[in-house]
């Protein structure tokens, strides 16, 4: 999920403007022959499978994009009443507490819930999510760098600490930024309620770097991006994707035979998108139409190359470029939904006075 074609996941709460995209009828979502999907900037889907669900399903989609995944869930939330749309896609599991509590959802159980891994399907009991895609927050290192400098890249967080990669890492910040927040969780997992906050000292006085999004992180400060280096950015390591890797292979003008990025396994956080039927959806039938669509084998393999992100059906093809640059990391960090709903916002308020005051 990163944003121009290659979109990693929920860049920063920047002040984007509503846009829409898709059908442009002038009834909107009012319109009981459209559906409106309202979702964060990362969502992107190719036309010949949008295509297939108007065909198939009779509704035209409309798309409106809302910005990063933390300021459209927000958005969503104080528009609960009268929204904006009939189906909100991109709530993942570091921020659905917040969704769920705010009655976001009404219920419904989506065809092809079935093909799913139940460790998908935070909200088995209540339905009022739908579980469609899954990546992990990684720790990525430029390869050029290490290799020039006889280092060997770091594998997990303790080893981000150590002074042999002083000043070499760049993450997000955890208030404004999915990544952020999702390897700020991810160093909970590791070390604890108690020990985290001590694990953080150790980074800031290792000379962690913290920007507000992901965009700046990866396509200025970290050098092994093709654009980080046209940047002239100067951190070998990053907080960004497992799939980063496979996209600078896919979009680069001359592919290389290998990523020039590699991942450190040890510091992987799991994190699950999640589409949801909004509570007052103008268009219900539509929506729920939408959402039996977001698991169809269609668009879950479409999806990798569009989103860069894994599909959660279990029949879904994974492209080939997946497994050969990037493999799935076999044991990523997790968190039960309730206690990030429990700690969030204490720890997000606790890390910003421990690291950027």
């Amino acid at each position: 999920m990163h944003t121009k074609t290659f979109v990693a996941a929920a860049v920063g709460l920047g002040l984007l403007t509503l846009s829409a995209c898709g059908s442009t009828d002038t009834k909107g979502a009012a319109d009981t022959k459209t559906v409106t999907l309202v979702s964060h900037d990362s969502w992107a889907a190719s036309k010949n499978v949008i295509a297939d669900f108007e065909k198939q399903s009779g509704y035209k989609l409309r798309v409106l994009k809302d910005g990063d995944a933390g300021q459209a869930v927000n958005k969503a939330v104080l528009t609960k009443d009268n929204p904006q749309g009939d189906v909100f896609f991109g709530v993942d599991n570091t921020l659905l507490s917040r969704a769920l509590d705010n009655g976001l959802f009404q219920p419904y159980a989506a065809k092809g819930l079935g093909q799913t891994d139940p460790a998908f399907q935070l909200d088995r009991a209540k339905h009022r999510v739908t579980p469609v895609d899954h990546g992990d927050v990684c720790v990525n290192y430029d390869k050029a760098y290490f290799d020039k400098h006889g280092l060997k890249p770091p594998r997990t967080f303790a080893d981000l600490a150590d002074p042999k990669y002083k000043n070499l890492l760049v993450t997000e910040n955890a208030a404004t930024s999915s990544p952020g927040l999702g390897f700020l969780l991810g160093s909970a997992a590791d070390y604890g309620d108690k020990g985290w906050e001590g694990y953080w000292k150790k980074l800031k006085a290792n000379g962690v770097k913290v920007v507000d999004g992901w965009e700046q992180a990866y396509y200025q400060e970290f050098s092994g991006s093709s654009e980080g280096k046209k940047a002239g950015g100067d951190r070998p390591l990053v907080v960004s994707y497992a799939s980063s890797p496979p996209a600078e292979v896919i979009y680069a003008k001359m592919k290389p035979a290998t990523a020039p990025t590699g991942v450190a396994e040890g510091t992987c956080f799991r994190q699950i998108e999640f589409a949801g039927l909004l509570k007052n959806a103008k268009n219900p039938e539509g929506g729920k139409a939408f959402l039996d669509f977001l698991l169809s084998r269609k668009f879950q393999q479409d999806m990798p190359m569009n989103m860069f992100v894994y599909p959660v059906i279990k029949n879904a093809k994974v492209p080939a470029e997946f497994t050969k640059y990037g493999p799935a990391v076999k044991d990523p960090q997790t968190m039960a939904p309730e206690k990030i709903a429990a700690n969030r916002d204490q720890w997000v308020s606790s890390w910003t006075s421990l690291v950027l005051k």
